[in-house]
């Protein structure tokens, strides 16, 4: 079965609400990568120095069929309409590793 790959870059306060409503929309996992950066008109200074942003890429792979359910439900957990909580994006993923235990589950 094909698979994407979904990223979404979340305000950490969010990232369980997030990961939570993804898994029930399907997902069976994620992996979690903390980060930092900046959106538009998002950099702050004090003194002159930059404020670190805190941010968390969090990244599903999941099933072709349900990428629309599970961004949807990512969208939505993270507050994504409120200017500046995090934007989500779809990959293509050309082959995967390791994913029969995750299909498997997928069956039952």
């Amino acid at each position: 079965m094909p698979h994407k790959c979904i990223i979404a870059m979340v305000k950490p306060n969010l990232t369980d609400d997030v990961v939570r409503s993804a898994k029930k929309a399907g997902a069976t996992g994620a992996t979690i990568i903390p980060a930092s950066g900046t959106g538009a008109g998002e950099a702050k200074t004090f003194f002159g120095l930059s404020l670190d942003i805190r941010t968390e890429l969090v990244l599903f792979l999941v099933n072709e069929s349900i990428v629309d359910t599970i961004l949807t439900a990512i969208r939505e957990a993270g507050r994504f309409s409120d200017p500046g909580t995090g934007i989500a994006m779809v990959l293509t993923v050309e082959q995967t590793a390791g994913m029969e235990s995750q299909q498997s589950r997928n069956r039952r």
